[in-house]
């Protein structure tokens, strides 16, 4: 788990060791909010197609029922992300703005709290309380804010919900990114099962074109954390690859057993 370290502006040690001075770089800006969706879409559809197509190849089933059940899947997955992105993020909408509504209650009746509360807050943002100079600019922000209520509704949003409004997620854009993803992360275990006759071969073929897709999709993320791409994609191809031998031995298991009663 990433660890995040507020208070200091210190760069990265790579960057300390460099005589040189690195490259300026822009931040993602709006598209940042969007990056959860783009990685759980086509990483969803990569690995839970995957391991569907493993179980019904172990099960022994010929390739055009696999073909069938792959592009059934593919296309249940992706309405099925696009209604769960697209609920989600227009019910936290909806969350968030119940409790706008509730904070312009709170600041029109009990203004002397939410300013007091707003003193507290100053510290998420590097204020100090015990110097100066602190003090100075805590007393000059809180004028400020006490006598405009619209400003303060503003920042209390800010710092008390964490929420600007330039970040706020599109629920419909939100839902069409994570289904269309997922259906072009299924790709790469659907293809192969059109192509070939053999289930053996097919399997074989998903495999490699998945694991592709995954050492891919470690490139693209490592361009969103700035992190070398090599350790998240081998994280993610060993889960995958365990998610499809268990899978895979499910359907060996579940051949075996209707073979037995038959």
């Amino acid at each position: 788990m990433t660890e995040f370290v507020y208070g200091s502006v210190e760069a990265p040690a790579e960057y300390r060791k460099s005589k040189s001075k690195p490259a300026y770089i822009e931040h993602l800006g709006k598209q940042r909010q969007y990056w959860r969706d783009i990685i759980l879409g086509v990483n969803d559809g990569l690995v839970s197609t995957f391991l569907l197509v493993s179980g019904v190849s172990g099960g022994g089933f010929p390739v055009n029922y696999i073909l069938l059940t792959s592009i059934s899947g593919a296309m249940a997955g992706a309405v099925s992300m696009f209604a769960g992105e697209y609920i989600a993020t227009k019910s936290q909408h909806q969350v968030l703005a119940g409790e706008i509504k509730l904070e312009k209650i709170h600041i029109h009746h009990y203004h002397r709290n939410e300013v007091k509360e707003l003193q507290n807050l100053f510290s998420l943002i590097g204020i100090p309380e015990d110097e100066k100079i602190g003090l100075d600019i805590r007393d000059t922000l809180v004028d400020f804010y006490a006598s405009d209520e619209d400003a303060l509704l503003k920042i209390m949003i800010a710092l008390e919900f964490g929420v600007l409004e330039e970040e706020r997620r599109v629920p419909i854009l939100a839902g069409l990114v994570s289904g269309f993803l997922f259906l072009l992360g299924s790709a790469p275990s659907v293809i192969p099962f059109a192509l070939v006759c053999d289930q053996n071969t097919g399997l074989i073929a998903a495999t490699l074109c998945t694991g592709t897709a995954l050492l891919l999709v470690g490139i693209v993320k490592s361009c969103a954390t700035r992190e070398f791409w090599v350790w998240p994609a081998i994280e993610n191809l060993a889960i995958t690859g365990l998610g499809g031998f268990i899978a895979y031995t499910i359907g060996v298991g579940f051949e075996s057993m209707v073979k037995s009663h038959s």
